[in-house]
């Protein structure tokens, strides 16, 4: 049996190598559910208006504040196994 980590880490080498890039805003979603297993909340500023790609990022990943980063991995591995099949 594998470990979330190990579904995870294994979902992170595949989302790398998807067979069609997703839209924009499933990037957004699998970034923010990778930054929150890996970190946790959103830290730090947000993006100035002139760094729309950065402000983009920030919002999708402090859109996801107070989700346990166990719950982020399984959604992000669930995400990435729906994308790829």
């Amino acid at each position: 049996m594998t470990t979330l980590q190990d579904q995870f880490d294994a979902a992170a080498q595949t989302a790398m190598n998807l067979p069609t890039r997703p839209d924009n805003e499933t990037m957004l979603r699998l970034y923010a559910l990778f930054k929150q297993a890996k970190s946790g909340d959103a830290t730090g500023n947000r993006p100035g208006m002139f760094d729309m790609v950065g402000r983009a990022k920030y919002d999708a990943w402090a859109g996801l504040k107070g989700m346990a980063p166990e719950a982020a991995m399984q959604a992000y591995v669930d995400l990435v196994t729906s994308l790829n099949n």
